[in-house]
Protein backbone atom coordinates (compact mmCIF):
# COMPACT_ATOMS: atom_id res chain seq x y z
CA UNK A 1 0.00 0.00 0.00
CA UNK A 2 1.37 3.41 -0.99
CA UNK A 3 2.04 5.77 1.89
CA UNK A 4 -0.27 8.84 1.65
CA UNK A 5 1.43 12.15 0.90
CA UNK A 6 0.64 15.75 1.79
CA UNK A 7 -0.67 16.13 -1.79
CA UNK A 8 -3.17 13.34 -1.06
CA UNK A 9 -4.28 15.15 2.12
CA UNK A 10 -4.67 18.43 0.21
CA UNK A 11 -6.74 16.77 -2.51
CA UNK A 12 -8.99 14.96 -0.06
CA UNK A 13 -9.47 18.07 2.09
CA UNK A 14 -9.99 20.36 -0.91
CA UNK A 15 -7.19 22.75 0.11
CA UNK A 16 -3.73 23.62 -1.16
CA UNK A 17 -0.55 21.79 -0.16
CA UNK A 18 0.63 25.03 1.42
CA UNK A 19 -2.40 24.98 3.72
CA UNK A 20 -1.66 21.38 4.68
CA UNK A 21 1.95 22.32 5.48
CA UNK A 22 0.85 25.25 7.64
CA UNK A 23 -1.67 23.18 9.59
CA UNK A 24 0.47 20.09 10.14
CA UNK A 25 3.50 22.27 10.91
CA UNK A 26 1.42 24.05 13.59
CA UNK A 27 1.94 27.43 11.92
CA UNK A 28 -1.64 28.00 10.75
CA UNK A 29 -2.81 30.52 13.36
CA UNK A 30 -3.58 33.85 11.74
CA UNK A 31 -3.31 32.30 8.26
CA UNK A 32 -5.90 29.52 8.20
CA UNK A 33 -9.30 29.38 9.92
CA UNK A 34 -9.75 27.12 12.90
CA UNK A 35 -12.42 25.20 11.03
CA UNK A 36 -10.14 24.55 8.05
CA UNK A 37 -7.27 23.51 10.33
CA UNK A 38 -9.50 21.01 12.11
CA UNK A 39 -10.71 19.66 8.75
CA UNK A 40 -7.13 19.18 7.49
CA UNK A 41 -6.07 17.38 10.67
CA UNK A 42 -9.13 15.12 10.51
CA UNK A 43 -8.44 14.32 6.84
CA UNK A 44 -4.80 13.52 7.58
CA UNK A 45 -5.85 11.18 10.39
CA UNK A 46 -8.43 9.45 8.20
CA UNK A 47 -5.87 8.86 5.44
CA UNK A 48 -3.26 7.68 7.92
CA UNK A 49 -0.85 10.42 6.80
CA UNK A 50 2.43 10.73 8.71
CA UNK A 51 4.84 13.56 7.85
CA UNK A 52 8.37 12.73 6.75
CA UNK A 53 10.04 14.30 9.75
CA UNK A 54 13.58 13.77 8.50
CA UNK A 55 12.88 15.59 5.23
CA UNK A 56 11.00 18.38 6.97
CA UNK A 57 13.70 18.90 9.58
CA UNK A 58 16.41 19.01 6.91
CA UNK A 59 14.37 21.59 5.00
CA UNK A 60 13.75 23.75 8.07
CA UNK A 61 17.23 23.42 9.54
CA UNK A 62 15.65 22.09 12.74
CA UNK A 63 15.58 18.70 14.44
CA UNK A 64 12.44 19.49 16.49
CA UNK A 65 14.15 17.77 19.38
CA UNK A 66 14.64 19.03 22.93
CA UNK A 67 17.20 17.71 25.41
CA UNK A 68 15.95 17.26 28.98
CA UNK A 69 18.84 17.27 31.46
CA UNK A 70 17.91 15.77 34.83
CA UNK A 71 19.44 13.79 37.69
CA UNK A 72 19.23 10.02 37.39
CA UNK A 73 15.69 8.79 36.76
CA UNK A 74 15.76 6.62 39.86
CA UNK A 75 14.06 9.70 41.34
CA UNK A 76 10.35 9.47 40.57
CA UNK A 77 10.00 13.26 40.50
CA UNK A 78 12.12 13.63 37.37
CA UNK A 79 10.39 10.74 35.63
CA UNK A 80 7.17 12.75 36.05
CA UNK A 81 8.89 15.90 34.76
CA UNK A 82 9.79 13.97 31.61
CA UNK A 83 6.19 12.77 31.22
CA UNK A 84 4.91 16.34 31.28
CA UNK A 85 7.55 17.65 28.89
CA UNK A 86 7.04 14.78 26.44
CA UNK A 87 3.27 15.32 26.41
CA UNK A 88 3.59 18.97 25.36
CA UNK A 89 6.41 18.18 22.93
CA UNK A 90 4.36 15.51 21.14
CA UNK A 91 1.46 17.92 20.71
CA UNK A 92 3.82 20.24 18.81
CA UNK A 93 5.64 17.63 16.74
CA UNK A 94 8.73 17.64 18.96
CA UNK A 95 10.63 14.81 20.58
CA UNK A 96 12.38 14.85 23.95
CA UNK A 97 15.75 13.16 24.51
CA UNK A 98 16.58 12.37 28.12
CA UNK A 99 20.05 13.06 29.47
CA UNK A 100 20.26 11.73 33.03
CA UNK A 101 23.42 12.35 35.01
CA UNK A 102 24.80 8.91 35.94
CA UNK A 103 25.65 9.76 39.57
CA UNK A 104 22.42 11.63 40.19
CA UNK A 105 23.57 15.23 40.26
CA UNK A 106 26.98 15.63 38.61
CA UNK A 107 28.28 15.90 35.05
CA UNK A 108 28.29 13.16 32.44
CA UNK A 109 29.78 12.65 29.00
CA UNK A 110 28.47 14.68 26.08
CA UNK A 111 25.71 12.53 24.51
CA UNK A 112 26.28 14.15 21.12
CA UNK A 113 29.37 14.97 19.12
CA UNK A 114 27.79 18.36 18.55
CA UNK A 115 24.78 19.40 20.59
CA UNK A 116 23.75 22.06 18.09
CA UNK A 117 23.70 19.51 15.26
CA UNK A 118 21.37 17.19 17.15
CA UNK A 119 18.97 19.30 19.21
CA UNK A 120 17.10 22.60 19.06
CA UNK A 121 17.14 23.49 22.75
CA UNK A 122 17.79 22.33 26.29
CA UNK A 123 15.59 22.06 29.39
CA UNK A 124 17.72 21.48 32.49
CA UNK A 125 17.12 20.93 36.20
CA UNK A 126 19.32 22.95 38.53
CA UNK A 127 20.21 19.65 40.23
CA UNK A 128 21.98 18.54 37.04
CA UNK A 129 23.30 21.93 35.94
CA UNK A 130 26.91 20.72 35.99
CA UNK A 131 26.06 18.39 33.11
CA UNK A 132 25.53 21.43 30.87
CA UNK A 133 29.30 21.88 30.69
CA UNK A 134 29.64 18.44 29.14
CA UNK A 135 26.91 19.06 26.59
CA UNK A 136 28.42 22.22 25.14
CA UNK A 137 26.37 24.20 22.65
CA UNK A 138 26.45 27.42 24.67
CA UNK A 139 24.35 29.14 22.00
CA UNK A 140 21.48 26.67 22.31
CA UNK A 141 18.25 28.05 23.80
CA UNK A 142 18.16 27.02 27.47
CA UNK A 143 15.27 26.74 29.93
CA UNK A 144 16.21 26.13 33.57
CA UNK A 145 13.94 24.30 36.00
CA UNK A 146 13.88 25.05 39.71
CA UNK A 147 16.81 27.45 39.54
CA UNK A 148 17.85 31.00 40.40
CA UNK A 149 15.94 33.29 38.02
CA UNK A 150 18.53 36.06 38.44
CA UNK A 151 21.56 34.00 37.48
CA UNK A 152 22.94 32.12 34.49
CA UNK A 153 22.42 32.31 30.75
CA UNK A 154 18.97 30.73 30.57
CA UNK A 155 16.43 32.33 28.23
CA UNK A 156 13.59 31.31 30.56
CA UNK A 157 13.04 29.85 34.04
CA UNK A 158 10.34 27.56 35.42
CA UNK A 159 10.12 27.48 39.21
CA UNK A 160 7.92 26.03 41.92
CA UNK A 161 6.56 28.19 44.76
CA UNK A 162 9.00 26.45 47.09
CA UNK A 163 9.14 29.21 49.69
CA UNK A 164 5.36 28.97 50.08
CA UNK A 165 5.62 25.19 50.42
CA UNK A 166 8.09 25.55 53.29
CA UNK A 167 5.81 28.17 54.83
CA UNK A 168 2.83 25.79 54.68
CA UNK A 169 4.77 22.98 56.36
CA UNK A 170 6.20 25.24 59.07
CA UNK A 171 2.81 26.85 59.78
CA UNK A 172 1.20 23.41 60.10
CA UNK A 173 3.76 22.38 62.72
CA UNK A 174 3.63 25.70 64.57
CA UNK A 175 -0.16 25.38 64.76
CA UNK A 176 0.39 22.01 66.44
CA UNK A 177 2.50 23.61 69.15
CA UNK A 178 5.96 22.65 67.89
CA UNK A 179 8.78 25.01 68.82
CA UNK A 180 11.89 22.79 68.56
CA UNK A 181 12.70 22.04 64.92
CA UNK A 182 15.34 20.14 63.03
CA UNK A 183 15.87 20.76 59.32
CA UNK A 184 17.09 17.58 57.61
CA UNK A 185 18.69 19.24 54.59
CA UNK A 186 19.78 17.59 51.36
CA UNK A 187 23.56 17.65 51.10
CA UNK A 188 23.39 18.97 47.53
CA UNK A 189 24.75 22.37 46.56
CA UNK A 190 21.87 23.70 44.43
CA UNK A 191 19.62 26.75 44.51
CA UNK A 192 16.43 24.82 45.18
CA UNK A 193 17.77 23.45 48.47
CA UNK A 194 19.39 26.76 49.45
CA UNK A 195 16.06 28.60 49.22
CA UNK A 196 14.35 25.96 51.35
CA UNK A 197 16.88 26.54 54.12
CA UNK A 198 16.62 30.32 53.83
CA UNK A 199 12.83 30.23 53.84
CA UNK A 200 12.68 28.05 56.93
CA UNK A 201 15.16 30.20 58.86
CA UNK A 202 13.17 33.34 57.97
CA UNK A 203 9.83 31.81 58.95
CA UNK A 204 10.73 30.57 62.41
CA UNK A 205 10.78 33.36 64.99
CA UNK A 206 12.68 34.01 68.23
CA UNK A 207 10.40 31.71 70.25
CA UNK A 208 11.55 28.66 68.27
CA UNK A 209 14.74 26.65 67.99
CA UNK A 210 16.12 25.44 64.65
CA UNK A 211 18.98 23.02 64.08
CA UNK A 212 20.20 21.82 60.68
CA UNK A 213 21.61 18.40 59.81
CA UNK A 214 22.70 17.46 56.28
CA UNK A 215 22.49 14.10 54.58
CA UNK A 216 22.90 12.67 51.09
CA UNK A 217 19.66 12.04 49.20
CA UNK A 218 19.30 8.43 50.30
CA UNK A 219 17.20 6.70 52.96
CA UNK A 220 20.19 5.08 54.69
CA UNK A 221 22.16 8.33 54.77
CA UNK A 222 19.21 10.14 56.31
CA UNK A 223 18.64 7.37 58.85
CA UNK A 224 22.27 7.42 59.95
CA UNK A 225 22.32 11.21 60.29
CA UNK A 226 19.11 11.20 62.30
CA UNK A 227 20.17 8.40 64.63
CA UNK A 228 23.08 10.62 65.66
CA UNK A 229 21.03 13.83 65.82
CA UNK A 230 18.26 12.26 67.95
CA UNK A 231 20.47 10.25 70.28
CA UNK A 232 20.47 12.80 73.15
CA UNK A 233 16.97 13.06 74.71
CA UNK A 234 17.81 16.49 76.17
CA UNK A 235 18.53 17.92 72.73
CA UNK A 236 15.74 16.37 70.69
CA UNK A 237 13.47 18.36 68.40
CA UNK A 238 9.76 17.65 68.33
CA UNK A 239 9.51 18.15 64.57
CA UNK A 240 11.74 17.37 61.60
CA UNK A 241 11.27 19.21 58.31
CA UNK A 242 12.94 17.26 55.51
CA UNK A 243 14.01 18.55 52.10
CA UNK A 244 12.32 15.63 50.37
CA UNK A 245 10.37 12.43 50.98
CA UNK A 246 13.40 10.15 50.73
CA UNK A 247 15.05 11.99 53.62
CA UNK A 248 11.78 11.90 55.55
CA UNK A 249 11.59 8.11 55.15
CA UNK A 250 15.09 7.85 56.61
CA UNK A 251 14.11 10.10 59.53
CA UNK A 252 11.11 7.87 60.30
CA UNK A 253 13.34 4.77 60.26
CA UNK A 254 15.76 6.43 62.68
CA UNK A 255 12.92 7.34 65.02
CA UNK A 256 11.68 3.75 65.12
CA UNK A 257 15.18 2.40 65.82
CA UNK A 258 15.46 4.80 68.77
CA UNK A 259 12.08 3.77 70.13
CA UNK A 260 10.40 7.06 69.21
CA UNK A 261 6.84 7.14 67.92
CA UNK A 262 5.81 9.15 64.87
CA UNK A 263 3.93 11.43 65.37
CA UNK A 264 3.37 11.07 69.13
CA UNK A 265 7.02 11.80 70.02
CA UNK A 266 8.26 13.29 66.76
CA UNK A 267 6.49 14.84 63.76
CA UNK A 268 8.08 14.47 60.31
CA UNK A 269 7.35 16.30 57.05
CA UNK A 270 8.73 15.83 53.53
CA UNK A 271 8.65 17.54 50.16
CA UNK A 272 7.65 16.00 46.78
CA UNK A 273 4.70 13.67 47.50
CA UNK A 274 6.32 10.73 45.76
CA UNK A 275 4.76 7.27 45.82
CA UNK A 276 7.01 6.66 48.82
CA UNK A 277 4.93 9.12 50.87
CA UNK A 278 2.01 6.71 51.12
CA UNK A 279 4.16 3.55 51.18
CA UNK A 280 5.71 4.34 54.58
CA UNK A 281 3.88 3.90 57.86
CA UNK A 282 2.63 6.26 59.13
CA UNK A 283 1.90 7.92 55.80
CA UNK A 284 3.87 11.08 55.26
CA UNK A 285 2.75 14.67 55.59
CA UNK A 286 4.49 16.34 52.66
CA UNK A 287 4.49 19.28 50.27
CA UNK A 288 3.12 18.09 46.95
CA UNK A 289 5.18 19.29 43.97
CA UNK A 290 3.32 18.98 40.62
CA UNK A 291 6.22 17.46 38.70
CA UNK A 292 4.33 16.92 35.44
CA UNK A 293 3.40 20.61 35.40
CA UNK A 294 7.09 21.47 35.76
CA UNK A 295 7.82 19.44 32.63
CA UNK A 296 4.86 20.92 30.76
CA UNK A 297 5.86 24.48 31.62
CA UNK A 298 9.48 23.75 30.76
CA UNK A 299 8.59 22.53 27.27
CA UNK A 300 6.13 25.39 26.71
CA UNK A 301 8.82 27.85 27.76
CA UNK A 302 11.29 26.33 25.29
CA UNK A 303 8.74 26.47 22.48
CA UNK A 304 8.15 30.15 23.26
CA UNK A 305 11.88 30.86 23.18
CA UNK A 306 12.29 29.03 19.87
CA UNK A 307 9.42 31.09 18.42
CA UNK A 308 10.97 34.33 19.67
CA UNK A 309 8.17 34.93 22.16
CA UNK A 310 8.77 36.08 25.75
CA UNK A 311 8.03 33.53 28.46
CA UNK A 312 6.47 34.85 31.63
CA UNK A 313 4.68 32.70 34.16
CA UNK A 314 4.24 32.79 37.94
CA UNK A 315 5.83 30.14 40.11
CA UNK A 316 3.87 26.88 40.01
CA UNK A 317 1.74 26.53 43.19
CA UNK A 318 2.49 23.73 45.65
CA UNK A 319 0.28 22.19 48.32
CA UNK A 320 0.80 20.71 51.77
CA UNK A 321 -0.80 17.26 52.04
CA UNK A 322 -1.45 16.42 55.70
CA UNK A 323 -1.25 12.75 56.61
CA UNK A 324 -0.38 10.78 59.76
CA UNK A 325 3.30 11.61 60.28
CA UNK A 326 2.51 14.92 62.01
CA UNK A 327 0.58 15.73 65.14
CA UNK A 328 0.61 17.88 68.28
CA UNK A 329 3.92 18.55 70.00
CA UNK A 330 4.42 16.16 72.92
CA UNK A 331 3.30 17.72 76.19
CA UNK A 332 6.55 16.72 77.89
CA UNK A 333 8.77 18.45 75.31
CA UNK A 334 11.47 20.61 76.92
Amino acid sequence: MTRPTSRDVATAAGVSQATVSLVLGDKWRGRVSERTAAHVRETATTLGYRPNLAARNLRLGSTRTALLVVPALTNEFFARVYTGAARVAAAHGFGVVLYPSPDGTGPARDPFASARAAIDGVIASSMAAAALDAIGGDDLPLVMLDSDPTAGRAAAHVNLAMTDGVRQAAAHLLDHGHRRFLHLAADVDTWTFHIRARALAALLGPTTELRTVRAALAVDAARTAMETALADPADRPTAILCDDDVLAAGACKAARRLGLRVPEDLSVTGIDDLGLATAVEPELTTVRLPAEQVGEHGMNALLAVLDGRPWTAPDIPVELVVRDSTGPAPATAP
